[in-house]
């Protein structure tokens, strides 16, 4: 009799962002492919940005719950995304991973005073299952100069990965790449290196319903938000040959699935958030409107304090980073989390008089008030107009779009096309999103680890604050405010 082939079954998700109501869903979808496997071996894998800090189970535990969920759900190996990387501290990383119970691998972030991992990362991990050596390696994109300010190196992740394959594949019957460097890297990597089995993906939220399979290599993504899980199964007549892939495809997650262990977990983790973000932060003597149209108190609050923490003579900001007016009354962390949810941080940069005076022209128009926007650390939806501090404009409300001539002043003075100002604005922007010629800034520093929301609760904490975000910064050539 000839044996038994050996299978082996990989599932992963990845980009589920802290959607904590999809993740008993997930839990309930991953037992029903464990349970097709029946006897076989299986191993689970997360390709990073499971947690995001928009959602108040993450905001609140800072993180923990999403290591719980981690861990409830049984994975046995999981890569970070730009989510766990670049919007918690390096001691709170460390912190929250020593208490994950798979291993995080990660070949491409090296800590900047020793040049090695964390001591909770590894730069791969060789797992056995029923005989069989799988070789895990993973990487994330490379945001250098952020990660720079919080201690990292971020290496070139394709040159770290092609290191770890050769190092791994004459030691491995399987070898995965976790990889949250996004599809277009996917493919390349699979189109240059040897002897990969699989590179499961992440970063573009892109969803592969089968896996393209280049250079051998088998190419997945289960899109993001836990609304699908991806399987693959492999399989091999005996010990002697090599594995070959013979069922891919992503699963779409029933939301009204349940797991038993998940739901109840997740309910208390959002309790525990709640209870958190109860802290109340300042007491404010008047309603703060938000006008995403136009100017508002609101907005304007949010461009103070930009301004200040940056230290600059003027700030842009989008007033779509804001999702709603403050109330009068007692304002708790929750309530700034939930009116700034996004992790976008400020930021320095040289902007010449021209390019300041395009984003202002273009923040009169509904074409760009009203363009939605995706991605980039961004949790709105639409971009809204520009709040602005330090400045003074004046324009006509009756020209058609772009032909308004609009007459700008920086601290008195009138703004010089020609001149280079140091202007204070979101790290958003220097990826050419949005009001697109504030990317053509130079010199930026990125004010981390600061998000938005820590901006407004040191400037509600200021005296006079409230007075001055009501004076207005936009006026008609009748003296109407904008």
């Amino acid at each position: 009799m000839e044996p038994a082939a050996q299978r082996l079954t990989l599932i992963h998700t990845n980009d589920i962002h802290s959607h904590f109501e999809m993740m008993s869903p997930i839990a309930a979808e991953i037992a029903k492919l464990k349970a097709t496997a029946g006897e076989e071996p299986v191993l689970l894998m997360d390709i990073g940005d499971h947690m995001d800090r928009a959602a108040v189970e993450t905001e609140g535990t800072m993180g923990q719950a999403n290591i719980d969920m981690l861990n409830l759900t049984g994975y046995d190996a999981v890569t970070i995304g730009n989510n766990e990387g670049l919007t918690f501290p390096r001691e709170v990383l460390s912190a929250l991973y020593a208490g994950i119970q798979c291993p995080v691998v990660c070949c491409n972030i090296l800590e900047s005073s020793t040049g090695e991992p964390p001591g909770w990362m590894k730069r791969h991990a060789i797992l056995e299952k029923d005989g069989i050596k799988i070789g895990v390696t993973g990487a994330t994109a490379a945001f250098d100069s952020f990660y720079a300010l919080l201690g990292w190196e971020a290496l070139d992740p394709e040159a770290a990965l092609r290191g770890q394959c050769e190092l791994l594949a004459p030691q491995v019957d399987l070898l995965v790449i976790l990889s949250h460097l996004g599809l277009p890297a996917d493919q390349r990597l699979a189109g240059q290196l040897e002897g990969v089995h699989a590179i499961l993906g992440g970063h573009t939220h892109h969803l592969l319903e089968t896996p393209q399979i280049i250079n051998g290599t088998a190419v997945c993504g289960a899109g993001k938000f836990g609304r699908y899980v991806g399987r693959l199964i492999f399989e091999r007549a005996d010990s002697g040959k090599a594995f070959k892939l013979v069922s891919g495809q992503c699963f779409t997650v029933d939301p009204s699935l349940s797991e038993d262990v998940i739901s109840p977990a997740a309910a208390l983790h959002l309790q525990r958030g709640r209870e958190v973000l109860q802290e109340t932060v300042a007491i404010t003597d008047r309603e703060l409107a938000l006008d995403t149209q136009g100017e508002s108190p609101l907005g304007n609050l949010l461009a103070q304090a930009v301004r200040r923490f940056a230290g600059t003579p003027l700030s842009l900001v989008n007033s779509g980073q804001l999702l709603g007016a403050l109330p009068q009354g007692n304002i708790t962390a929750g309530m700034l989390h939930a009116l700034c949810p996004s992790p976008i941080n400020a930021c320095i940069i040289r902007l010449k008089g021209k390019d300041i005076r395009t984003a202002l022209e273009q923040s009169l128009n509904e074409e760009f008030f009203n363009k939605a926007i995706y991605g980039y650390g961004f949790r709105g939806k639409l971009l809204g107009s520009l709040a602005v501090d330090g400045l003074k404009i004046l324009y006509d409300p009756r020209v058609m779009p772009y032909d308004n001539g609009i007459a700008v002043w920086v601290g008195g003075e009138p703004l010089d096309d020609k001149a280079v100002y140091s202007v204070g604005t979101l790290d958003m922007f220097t990826f050419r999103i949005g009001y697109e010629s504030i990317a053509n800034g130079t010199e930026p520093l990125y004010l981390l680890p600061h998000f938005l929301r820590d901006l407004l609760r040191m400037e509600l904490q200021r005296p006079g604050s409230l007075e001055e975000c009501g004076v207005s910064r936009w006026e008609t050539e009748s003296g109407e405010p904008h």
